[in-house]
């Protein structure tokens, strides 16, 4: 058993550690209220920027502008987007993890595979397979606009450079606080978007939109616009489920802490008792011992 003084220095310092992971998950929480917001806020916007681009696509072919060229794929990029911090759990595993899986995939079919990492957690995992090409690192605790557009100008000119035929991007999406899921989409070559044109619902206004210029000279300024908005839109939901993750695996953490304070309180007492117990038995065996 060990002694009283190991004890009482464990249940010190596991208590510190407990002071430490609640302050972190109080930083979280805080931290998951901006970003929630931001990334609610923004998903309308992505949503009608895609319902905007799947009526301009309609009658586009997939071979009239660059960024739509669908080529034979032998070549697949893949952007994964992980935080900088750990200390979230297994977030950020998962997303490389589905990586991964989806290399070896690509592989197994005979093509030739390469990533871009925005995140410092996925640069450290991903640097050890030799198929890394760019890392953006250092950008996730404060991105702006100007940070995905710099990682789609990147992506696209090695795709029109045919470096690439094929770029894909994985991420994690917050569904909630406590579910956030590794997702998978293709970002090059943007294909037309399914969809019904056109349609509408019971009681709704449906028709078609005349454009001016065509549609082909405007889809051909909005395909980068639209990749950057993807792009930013994956390191919003990264965001969010970052700090939300955290947030988990901070309160597990000190709910732990607790666990681990009661065990040794127990062992601490059983020490104690231990201890003057045999104080005791001294005591008697001594007195014995001087009435022998």
């Amino acid at each position: 058993m060990p002694g009283l003084k190991d004890v009482k220095d464990k249940i010190s310092g596991v208590k510190k550690t407990a002071q430490i992971t609640k302050a972190m998950n109080m930083v979280a929480s805080a931290k998951l209220r901006g970003a929630q917001q931001k990334m609610e806020a923004f998903r309308p916007y992505a949503g009608k920027f895609a319902e905007a681009m799947r009526d301009l696509s309609g009658g586009i072919e997939s071979g009239d502008l660059p960024l739509m060229e669908v080529r034979d794929v032998k070549t697949v990029e893949i952007v994964v987007v992980t935080s900088d911090r750990g200390l979230c759990g297994s977030f950020n595993a998962h997303i490389i993890k589905t990586a991964e899986r989806l290399c070896r995939q690509y592989e197994a079919a005979g093509k030739k595979v390469s990533f871009v990492t925005v995140g410092k957690k996925g640069t450290q995992s991903l640097k050890k397979t030799g198929k890394l090409r760019l890392a953006f690192n250092d950008i996730m605790g404060a991105f702006q606009m100007f940070n995905a557009r710099e990682i789609s100008q990147n992506i696209t000119e090695a795709f029109l450079n045919g470096e690439s035929d094929q770029v894909d991007i994985v991420y994690g999406r917050f569904y909630s606080v406590g579910v956030q899921k590794p997702e998978r989409e293709e970002l090059l070559p943007i294909k037309p978007l399914s969809g019904e044109t056109g349609s509408a619902s019971k009681g709704e206004v449906s028709g078609s939109y005349t454009y001016e210029p065509d549609p082909g000279e405007i889809m051909e300024v909005l395909l980068p616009l639209f990749l950057n908005v993807q792009v930013y839109h994956a390191m919003l939901e990264v965001g969010a489920s970052e700090h939300a993750a955290r947030m988990t695996a901070m309160d597990n953490a000190t709910k732990a802490c607790k666990d681990m304070i009661k065990d040794l309180t127990r062992l601490y007492n059983k020490a104690r008792q231990a201890a003057v117990t045999g104080e005791l038995m001294d005591i008697v065996g001594g007195a014995e011992a001087l009435k022998g």
